[in-house]
């Protein structure tokens, strides 16, 4: 029988605890930096069991983190197995939630690998990008990460003029018009607010403009990116056939969905974006949907939710079927709506996407 080693790996910034077991041994526990000497340690000192058993199997587990995949790409370059888990999806009981430790954590992941090395169970993994992809994702992201500093900031100079009773003039209109962005730098040179007052109105419209030069400086690479042979087609394509759905909105539903092809239907599509309801059923209780499970990543959710402001005002079609929703009634009938167009656009677009870049292959082999 071919020996198996599986290794539950708990990562952190500067360490790795690592419980590593043969089949069904008793697992021992060993602690490496989380360098690169210490990886090259922990992959050799595998290297080394695997070949005592004979060339036997090696699979690493660990969970999703800040951290990235460098130790996914590691472990895979030295010929190894690796899985990593979704930490949502882990089943964590009271008792282990309120005791949580490092050595807890790398046997719970140990043993999640042998049942499904031996038992077959299924294990909660995340699908992981390649190099490619996960470089595309640090543009859109960090274009992301820009617009929420500056509405953080905007909310700061709007909590300003409210300490001091101060209301905008007429004839700023609405929003951040050039004419409001005016009145803000002459009340931050004038005598109308104390010295303090001034100052801190001064840095905030400093940061204000730093963060939206900044915007502007990844807004022109997103223009590049969306050039890029893999995602060229599917963007025209959802930037044409949808009002509301920019560039952004198509760069970051292509970059966080990755591989089209890896959902099999819209379920599973609207399940990883997490805009698919939670159920509760238990005994002789029926099936209760509730709020949207809001896994998956957030920065998809947020794009969905602004273009769908703009698609369902622009739009005739999704303007009606808004409209419909919310007849419906209910507290929460203008939130409830909302979440189905969201959930609505999204598959939408993904049939859009896919039958843009399956198009864009067909040409491309057809001129090959």
């Amino acid at each position: 029988m071919a020996h198996c080693i599986i290794i539950g790996a708990d990562v952190h910034v500067k360490s790795i605890l690592v419980k590593a077991a043969a089949d069904r041994d008793e697992p021992v526990q060993r602690s490496f930096r989380n360098t690169v000497s210490g990886r090259t340690a922990l992959l050799g000192w595998l290297a080394c069991w695997s070949e005592r058993l004979g060339g036997a199997r090696v699979l690493v587990v660990y969970e999703t983190s800040s951290l990235g995949y460098v130790l996914y790409d590691e472990v895979m370059a030295a010929g190894f197995e690796c899985m990593v888990v979704a930490t949502s999806r882990l089943a964590r009981s009271w008792r282990h939630r309120r005791n949580k430790t490092d050595e807890r954590d790398a046997q719970l992941l140990l043993e999640l690998g042998r049942s499904h090395v031996l038992a077959g169970n299924p294990l909660p993994a995340v699908w992981v990008p390649d190099p490619e992809l996960r470089d595309h994702r640090e543009l859109t992201r960090a274009r992301t990460d820009l617009a929420n500093k500056i509405t953080r900031v905007k909310a700061q100079v709007k909590s300003l003029l409210h300490r001091y009773g101060l209301e905008r003039p007429a004839g700023t209109g609405k929003g951040w018009t050039k004419g409001f962005a005016a009145w803000l730098d002459g009340l931050a040179e004038g005598p109308t607010l104390g010295w303090g007052a001034r100052v801190a109105l001064c840095t905030l419209l400093a940061q204000l403009g730093s963060l939206v030069k900044e915007a502007a400086y990844v807004d022109d690479h997103l223009v590049a990116l969306s050039a890029h042979p893999r995602h060229a087609a599917a963007v025209e394509a959802m930037d044409a056939g949808y009002k509301g759905v920019g560039l952004k909105v198509a760069l970051t539903v292509l970059t966080e969905l990755g591989d089209l092809w890896r959902f099999p239907n819209r379920r599973s599509l609207a399940s990883y974006a997490g805009l698919a309801p939670s159920s509760h059923e238990s005994g002789e209780a029926n099936d209760r949907k509730g709020h949207i499970t809001h896994q998956g990543p957030s920065r998809l959710r947020r794009a969905l939710c602004q273009a769908v402001q703009h698609w369902v005002r622009w739009d005739p079609e999704a303007k009606a079927r808004y409209r419909r929703l919310v007849a419906r009634g209910g507290r929460r009938a203008k939130k409830i709506a909302k979440v189905a167009m969201m959930r609505r656009l999204l598959i939408r677009l993904w049939h859009t996407a896919r039958k843009a870049q399956a198009a864009a292959r067909t040409a491309q082999d057809r001129c090959e």
